[in-house]
């Protein structure tokens, strides 16, 4: 024997030939093992159990290799996710075998041809035959590389998505059956954006980075009467300043150098639709009165001409700030704020969402498994003590450090199971800002001092600290800090305004 090992899945005809149908033949498997001496031959079967165990009873009987049968229950015989997995498992078993496999694309489905070729030319190398009663067996030579072509692109495609995901990006089509929920609080805040959908008003969404903004202003715009026009984001802080008037009112070719077209603003491009203003505190003071009176006129003039033309969008705005806070600064205006402000929906973060974050743990997580599929990775479980350790975090980042830290676990545990020493490496803990902390005891005492406030001061500082070293253990934390017990750490948290 060779060490070779031949992989198929059992067909019609390989059955037909063991129940001793003559017009069957050896059927492409046997014809296959009695070409060359495989020490193993590994077969995938969706037939009924009986029925594939005769065949490998039969398919002995012809050759002298070792024959495995795999039982692998399909919802179809076409259905490329669960052929791919089956397919998968047996041949990541080969290659912790070292084995020299040939994989047998005759037998099957083209499914299930389909799914050997993409494997054997990429993440599971291996040679390819096919077998016919006229031409007998020969190897499959690919007329393409689809390793060259094909995978590159698919995992960049995975990569993008992932990058999308991580940065909060929401699915276009999101409607409030995404938003992931049961908090009080979501409720109250998902109830009141369901209201305001289906009106004309514009609505101004404040809340936290990674809080899901876009999320919930998608999903405003999918109830509302507009959903079958565009949906258009602008994100306000990323535009150059000076580009800012032509990015949304449009301009003429020729209005500036590099206008080598007409170009429509985002104001056109969202009529009759909903413009999204995500960042909307970070536009410029000069642009803001030229928003307010597109807003209150519905007209737009582009750059580089007198021209006027009519738009009919509804404007859903966002913000991490306190707008009316940035009103009062000056560094918004208020006439602008009043316009945007007619409905406000403000996004509670994840800390004051109590009895949502284990859902969102477990929605997450099966995002971070489904793509890992597509590169052909094994699907992880996420431990009971790795879960503890995250609906222990306070999560400053919201939804999308939740979605972050979930990947970053996935990818670097090399178990099947994400464990929680995993989990503390993939969050990140920032330590507390040491600024003023130094000069605490440099403080002037001709001008007096408050005793209690800096003891309060040093007792936080030293508490949150403790916190974050030992992931939020009070009873590791307590004893960082000399406390008797977490019980004395919680009075000691309750006493100094600290989240208990």
């Amino acid at each position: 024997m060779n060490g070779d090992t031949l992989v198929s899945w059992i067909g019609r005809t390989d059955l037909r030939a063991a129940s001793g149908n003559e017009n069957a033949g050896l059927g492409p498997i046997a014809q296959a093992a009695s070409a060359h001496p495989y020490e193993a031959i590994h077969l995938l079967s969706d037939f009924d159990v009986a029925d594939a165990k005769n065949f490998g009873k039969w398919l002995a009987s012809q050759v002298n290799s070792k024959i495995h049968l795999h039982p692998a229950k399909l919802a179809s015989p076409t259905h490329f996710g669960e052929i791919y997995q089956q397919a998968v498992a047996v041949l990541d078993k080969l290659k912790k075998e070292n084995a020299n496999v040939t994989c047998h694309l005759s037998p099957g489905t083209p499914a299930m041809q389909s799914i050997w070729i993409l494997l054997a030319k990429t993440t599971h190398p291996a040679r390819l035959i096919q077998s016919s009663p006229e031409a007998g067996v020969e190897e499959a030579i690919i007329p393409f590389d689809i390793s060259a072509e094909f995978v590159p692109q698919l995992l960049l495609q995975t990569d993008m998505r992932l990058a999308e995901l991580a940065q909060g990006t929401a699915n276009e089509n999101a409607s409030f059956s995404d938003i992931i929920y049961r908090s009080a609080s979501m409720t109250r805040v998902v109830d009141q954006a369901q209201r305001v959908a289906p009106r004309y008003i514009p609505v101004l969404i404040e809340g936290e980075s990674g809080t899901g903004k876009e999320l919930m202003a998608r999903a405003i715009h999918r109830s509302s009467r507009r959903a079958g026009g565009p949906f258009i984001p602008v994100n306000c802080g990323a535009i150059p300043e000076e580009l800012v008037e032509s990015e949304f009112f449009g301009h003429k070719k020729g209005a500036f150098t590099g206008a080598a077209n007409d170009r429509k603003g985002h104001f056109e491009l969202a009529g009759g639709g909903t413009l999204f203003l995500d960042e909307v505190g970070e536009l410029p003071k000069s642009v803001q009165v030229k928003l307010l009176r597109t807003l209150q006129e519905g007209i737009v003039t582009p750059v580089g001409t007198s021209e006027e033309r009519k738009v009919d969008v509804r404007i859903i705005a966002a913000t991490n700030r306190t707008l009316i806070d940035e009103v009062v600064a000056g560094r918004f205006r208020e006439d602008l704020f009043y316009r945007l402000a007619v409905a406000i929906i403000k996004l509670p973060p994840l800390r004051e969402r109590a009895g949502d974050i284990s859902l969102l743990i477990d929605s997450l997580f099966q995002h971070v498994n489904e793509e890992a599929s597509r590169l052909g990775l094994k699907h992880k479980k996420l431990s009971a003590s790795a879960k503890n350790i995250m609906l222990q975090h306070r999560w400053p980042g919201n939804v999308r450090e939740l979605f972050n830290t979930l990947q970053r676990a996935s990818s670097w545990s090399d178990e099947e199971s994400v464990s929680a020493e995993s989990m503390r490496d993939a969050i990140l803990v920032a330590r507390p800002s040491d600024q003023g902390q130094a000069d605490i005891l440099g403080k002037p005492i001709g001008e007096g001092v408050v005793l209690e406030d800096v003891l309060a001061q040093v007792a936080r500082h030293y508490i949150q600290l403790a916190l974050a070293h030992s992931h939020n253990n009070k009873t590791q934390a307590a004893s960082l800090l000399g406390l008797g017990s977490y019980q004395t750490l919680t009075n000691w948290m309750k006493r100094y305004g600290l989240d208990v």
